[in-house]
């Protein structure tokens, strides 16, 4: 359908990547405040894994229904429902509430990202989408540069609160924007929501989740516990492949992966994502807790991987025309294992140059690979399947960073208390709360500092380690894609 107001259009989407941009920077960039002064280190990796497993499974179920029911009345949803999750974090007064508020944020947020993408992937031409997804994506550099500066600022000053709350005027904006603006066709038949799909898929994520997250902490990994929440997963997960085949409009249309460039995209987006979160959700701790920068520097080395990602970004979707899909995604590969190495010689001593530079690599190869993902994805199905392959691609990499962030946080947890059990340390877990601020940490007697410290380093290199490997396991992943040449028309 002709678009009118098409750069008004633009703009709200433009919009709504910001806010989840930010999002992502801020709240980041702000978690060692938030668990200094909320406390609960040991529930530090809940508060990112309770935003993921809701964007998560959520992800698949708005990306269908946006095809069903339209992408207005769904985007619509999801921003109002963001919105009042990102409102009650800011209320949080411990880290338990928290966490529980964030899973209302994250239920939300399953939407924004997947139909401003596919927003974008209707109202534009293959050609132009393969330059448009590209400038889009500088909105991440912007939203870089603002993000962990301001949240640094407002850490600093009225309080972390402010991280979850910058999101609403910006959010609000956004929304108008689409529901004024953009025009969809009706739709005559009925929706057929695939609510059992849905519900199979949240248990079956929610117990590896508590495996992965508690596994070696709570309880042994060979114990009852470790068996009965494998086994739970195990289970729902079949009965959830067993519901998409039997619904008549499943969640996850399995039919689409049997396209090659769906197929190696989003697998490839399960590795990044374990890739990305590992860096973004721990990065902050190492700088503010082993250098001892305040949260104003650790913000920055995060933005440099948003300003690396938007910039490979726009030289992606002229790659992607110039010199295909397969050579573009090996290229951001390159990138990706480029930077990871260096996060894993990265030493204290080295300091805050070396973690920015490195996270920009990996904003590199982000940039170019994800750009040329979506571009490709979008051009290889019709409109009715738009919206279900550009969410399997974010429920791939939604899904990556859910599994990281809990299997990470799960080894960073192990190697601490290893670490510190080695020392003959009397110290804990919560002990590491006190070297995230530097009232807390002046106040710690010097040899307690460095054994804590030494631990936190250990523990983070284990985290890099497995980031290294899941940008080496991409790389493979990515010469799958070989053959394709570039931009395709458009199916219909």
């Amino acid at each position: 359908m002709k678009q009118p107001k098409r750069p008004l259009i633009l703009l709200a989407v433009m919009l709504a990547m910001f806010v989840s941009a930010v999002e992502a920077t801020i709240v980041s960039t702000a978690m060692p405040s938030i668990a200094a002064d909320l406390g609960g280190f040991s529930k530090y990796s809940w508060v990112f894994s309770a935003y993921l497993l809701m964007s998560t499974v959520t992800v698949l179920l708005y990306g269908k229904l946006a095809d069903l029911v339209g992408r207005k009345a769904i985007f619509a949803f999801g921003m109002l429902l963001f919105l009042f999750g990102s409102l009650l974090c800011g209320l949080a007064d411990s880290m338990e509430q928290l966490i529980a508020f964030r899973f209302i944020q994250g239920a939300g947020a399953g939407a924004i990202m997947p139909i401003a993408s596919t927003i974008v992937g209707d109202i534009y031409s293959p050609e132009e989408r393969a330059k448009i997804q590209g400038y889009l994506s500088s909105v991440w550099g912007i939203s870089a540069i603002a993000g962990p500066a301001i949240g640094g600022v407002l850490v600093a000053t009225i309080g972390w609160q402010y991280v979850f709350w910058v999101n609403l005027p910006l959010g609000i904006l956004s929304l108008l924007g689409i529901v004024i603006y953009l025009k969809e066709p009706k739709r005559m038949e009925r929706a057929n929501i695939d609510y059992k799909g849905a519900l199979f898929l949240t248990l079956a994520l929610s117990s590896v989740l508590y495996l992965l997250i508690e596994g070696g902490v709570s309880f042994n990994w060979l114990s009852t516990p470790s068996f009965a929440l494998a086994l739970i997963g195990s289970v729902f997960m079949f009965w959830f492949v067993k519901a998409e085949r039997a619904s008549i409009d499943p969640m996850m249309p399995f039919e689409i992966w049997q396209n090659r460039a769906i197929r190696y995209a989003n697998l490839v987006s399960l590795a990044t994502g374990i890739l990305l979160i590992g860096i973004s959700s721990y990065l902050p701790a190492y700088v503010t807790g082993v250098m001892e920068q305040p949260a104003a520097i650790a913000g920055f080395t995060l933005t440099t991987m948003s300003i690396g990602w938007p910039i490979a970004s726009v030289f992606s979707g002229r790659l992607l025309i110039k010199i295909g899909y397969f050579r573009t995604s090996l290229l951001g590969g390159a990138f990706l294992l480029f930077g990871t190495a260096l996060f894993v010689f990265m030493q204290p001593g080295f300091g805050p140059l070396w973690a920015g530079m490195s996270s920009f690599f990996v904003g590199v190869g982000m940039g170019l690979t994800s750009t040329a993902f979506i571009v490709s994805i979008q051009s290889a199905v019709s409109y009715d399947k738009r919206g279900a392959a550009t969410a399997s691609n974010m429920f791939m990499r939604n899904l990556g960073s859910t599994i990281g962030v809990a299997l990470l946080g799960s080894i960073l947890n192990s190697s601490l208390l290893n670490r510190l059990n080695d020392a003959g340390s009397r110290l804990s877990l919560e002990s590491v709360n006190a070297i995230l601020s530097m009232d807390s940490r002046a106040k710690l007697p010097e040899a307690e500092k460095q054994v804590l410290q030494e631990a936190l380093a250990f523990g983070l290199r284990n985290v890099y380690s497995i980031a290294f490997l899941c940008a080496l396991i991409s790389v493979l992943l990515i010469f799958g894609l070989r053959g394709l040449k570039g931009v395709k028309p458009d199916v219909q």
